[in-house]
């Protein structure tokens, strides 16, 4: 098992696509590199390593993708859901960028069908694939839109998710990992990016479940007795209470949608998860909950950014641990058996190691 709990990835965001030679190739080696880790650690093996931040990584350097380019998660992506086919190797993948990533429940069905799942264990993956999509975009709001979903299940039900975010803004995306039995409302940990912002609000941490609390019970309240908790821009020159609390991103968000909390307080949610499963709970009533949670309860959510910052097997000077040659040894060893079991041109394999003895690059030095 390849372990990884901190993981580090540049993404700068870099226009143009993959000329179709490059692609053609990476399909072919993704095809043979896919073989081979089934055949040595089975399927499961596979989902826990692509949904691993290094792992995947490193497997874009191998395919011959520009490590540090936000393309990495994209073109990588759509190589593997074009290189594997679900009969043969019992795993599908689904989704990709744009309009690719809307195609996503209806070809969890095609693929759920052809690996013989039921119709209700179809309905929970594809209900999965929504709720992770709406967790990073609603429920950690940290300014990355997401315009691509990459959604992988076996023919056990099992699955994972690849997704990145784009703040146009800061010239930078966001990767958002989902390991296999990963829990739709636990803490996000698996998010990797360049940029850690000093606030986002983080509604799956720990620390905010007193607010998620808060929030089921102010959804189950009458709309209007709840629009009046949330009070209305003022004049310039007046001043609010909240404005004592010294965080700027205590401003109500004026986009709540009024019709999905009539929807919301008719349905009298049990839990957060089927609060913000609802449609039409999106990020601004996700925060106008929370932001009325803190101020008329006292119930606060955490704004600590979740994204990780640090070394994949830790560093040479033993921050932010020491290295952890037998992690990093492992993870080498399947890419580079891939490699040299691949069918392709030895031309092709030897490029291919080259890529992966050198897919670290210089880690940039950062402020936090």
């Amino acid at each position: 098992m390849v372990e990884l709990s901190r993981a580090s990835a540049v993404l700068p965001l870099h226009g143009g696509r993959a000329p179709r030679w490059l692609f053609g190739r990476m399909v072919r080696l993704a095809a043979c590199i896919v073989e081979v880790v089934v055949g040595e650690y089975g399927v499961w093996g596979l989902l826990e390593r692509l949904s691993n931040p290094w792992f995947f990584q490193s497997l874009s350097c191998v395919l011959g993708y520009d490590w540090h380019s936000s393309g990495t998660t994209t073109v990588t992506c759509a190589a593997l859901k074009e290189a594997v086919n679900p009969l043969g190797l019992g795993v599908a993948f689904c989704g990709g960028k744009g309009r690719a990533s809307r195609k996503t429940p209806a070809q969890i069905v095609e693929r759920g069908e052809e690996l013989g799942l039921s119709s209700a264990k179809l309905e929970e993956l594809v209900y999965a694939s929504r709720m992770a999509a709406k967790v990073d975009n609603s429920l950690v709001q940290d300014g990355y839109q997401l315009y691509h979903h990459s959604f992988a299940f076996d023919e056990g039900g099992e699955w994972i998710v690849v997704q990145q975010g784009i703040n146009g803004g800061l010239g930078s995306a966001r990767r958002y990992h989902w390991g296999p039995g990963a829990e739709l409302m636990g803490p996000r940990e698996e998010i990797v990016c360049d940029v850690r912002l000093d606030e986002a609000l983080d509604m799956t941490a720990e620390a905010s479940g007193g607010s998620r609390g808060a929030s089921v019970d102010l959804a189950c309240e009458e709309p209007r007795r709840l629009r009046r908790m949330m009070a209305e821009p003022v004049a310039a020159g007046q001043s609010r209470l909240d404005g004592w609390a010294g965080r700027r991103t205590l401003v109500m968000p004026r986009g709540i949608n009024w019709g999905a909390m009539r929807e919301a307080y008719e349905f009298q949610p049990r839990g957060y998860e089927e609060l913000v499963g609802l449609r039409g709970v999106g990020p601004a009533t996700v925060r106008g909950l929370a932001l009325v949670a803190e101020l008329v309860y006292g119930e606060g959510a955490s704004w600590e950014d979740p994204v990780r910052f640090s070394f994949a097997f830790g560093g040479k000077d033993g921050v932010p641990f020491p290295v952890d040659r037998e992690a990093m040894d492992e993870a080498v060893d399947v890419l580079s058996c891939g490699i040299k079991s691949s069918p392709v041109k030895l031309e092709e394999r030897t490029r291919a190691l080259g890529r992966l003895r050198n897919c670290i690059p210089p880690i940039l030095s950062i402020r936090l």
